[in-house]
C-alpha cells in the first residue's frame, strides 16, 4: 500500500511457448525465471500481494514455493499464444472481484524481465502517485536510430532502403528515442477494467529503465545474456 491506496502484483506466466519453450521455467541462476520477478515484487515496499496467474500446475507450485499467490488456474483459453495479456489481466480481476477482492492499483510484471528490481517496481510506484497519474509504463533507449531501418523486399535488394537525406548521418546526429520493454505496466484497476488497456490517451507517463535492466527473454540467446550478467554483478 502507498499513499492509502492497495496495490496488486500480477505475473502472467503460461507454461507454453514456441520459441523458448518452458521459457518462464527455465534456469537462470540458481532458481527458475518466473522465481526473479516473484522475488522483486515480493521485496516491494508497496505491493500488498503477488499474484501469478497461470494454466500450469508446475508454475503454479513454483509461485507457491517463491511466496506467490496462485488463487486459481488460468483457463486454457487464455494461456495459448494469440492470448492478449489484457484478457489474462481482465480475467483474473474479475476472479478477484467474485470473491470480493478489491484494489486500487495493479502492477503487472512480465515473468521475463529477470533484471527489473523491487528499485525499478517501486520508483515506478512512487512515481504514480507524484505525478498524480493513472499509468506508468516502463521504457527504455533503443540501440539505433528508426531512420537507419526499413522493411526489406523479399529479393533482399538495399535500393532506395535508407532515405538519401540520413545516409551520410551519425547515430549520434538523431534524438534519443525510447520503446516500450515490457518489464512494467502500472495503472488504476478501474481505468484498466474501462479501457481494457494499459497505454490511455492521458495521465500516464514513462518510468525510464537502463538498457542493461530492461534484458527481456525471448530466445536462448537472451537467457545466456541475463545469466551472464547476473554472473558478473555476483
Amino acid at each position: 500500500m502507498f499513499d492509502g491506496k492497495s496495490i496488486m502484483g500480477i505475473i502472467p506466466a503460461r507454461y507454453g511457448s514456441k520459441r523458448l519453450p518452458r521459457k518462464n521455467v527455465l534456469p537462470l541462476g540458481n532458481k527458475p525465471l518466473i522465481a526473479w520477478t516473484i522475488e522483486a515484487a515480493k521485496k516491494s515496499k508497496y505491493i500488498d500481494r503477488t499474484y501469478v496467474s497461470t494454466e500450469s500446475k508446475i508454475i503454479k507450485n513454483i509461485a507457491l514455493k517463491y511466496g506467490a499467490d496462485v488463487p486459481f488456474l488460468r483457463p486454457k483459453e487464455l494461456a495459448n499464444d494469440t492470448s492478449p495479456t489484457i484478457d489474462v489481466i481482465l480475467h483474473f480481476i474479475g476472479q478477484l472481484e467474485k470473491r470480493n477482492i478489491y484494489y486500487d492499483y495493479l502492477i503487472l510484471l512480465q515473468p521475463t524481465s529477470p533484471l527489473r528490481t523491487k528499485k525499478h517496481i517501486d520508483e515506478s510506484i512512487e512515481m504514480l502517485i507524484q505525478k498524480n497519474a493513472d499509468g506508468i509504463i516502463s521504457i527504455t533507449k533503443t540501440n539505433h536510430p528508426i531512420e537507419f531501418t526499413n522493411e526489406l523486399p523479399e529479393d533482399l535488394s538495399l535500393d532506395n532502403f535508407l532515405d538519401p537525406r540520413v545516409i551520410d548521418k551519425r547515430a549520434q546526429d538523431f534524438p534519443d528515442r525510447y520503446h516500450i520493454n515490457g518489464a512494467i505496466y502500472l495503472g488504476k484497476v478501474k481505468r484498466i477494467l474501462n479501457e481494457k488497456s494499459f497505454v490511455y490517451r492521458d495521465k500516464v507517463y514513462a518510468y525510464k529503465m537502463s538498457r542493461k535492466s530492461s534484458i527481456d527473454i525471448d530466445e536462448n540467446l537472451d537467457l545466456q545474456f541475463a545469466a551472464h550478467l547476473i554472473s558478473k554483478n555476483e
